[in-house]
């Protein structure tokens, strides 16, 4: 294997971690930033608030985006085992 190889590999690695995990920090975000504007709002300054709706908001998209999740990383492992069958 090659520099460019590695990087080839690293990048689709990454670019993996980011398709994969976008939409469950994309909603952790979006939920985060309205719980912020309700806590400035109504001045409520409890902890838990932050952290239960993130929680159960997480666990529903990673139940909706399951098999998108996984297709991701199958399609990278594929890439990888492909790589090392054919020595690179």
């Amino acid at each position: 294997m090659n520099e460019a190889d590695a990087l080839d590999l690293v990048r689709t690695a990454i670019w993996t971690v980011i398709t994969a995990t976008g939409p469950t920090v994309g909603a952790a975000m979006f939920v985060g930033l309205i719980i912020a504007l309700f806590q400035a709002l109504t001045q409520i300054q409890e902890m838990t608030l932050t952290f239960i709706p993130k929680i159960v908001v997480i666990f529903i998209v990673i139940a909706m985006t399951g098999p998108f999740i996984g297709a991701q990383i199958f399609s990278l492992t594929e890439l990888i085992y492909g790589r090392i069958e054919n020595g690179f």
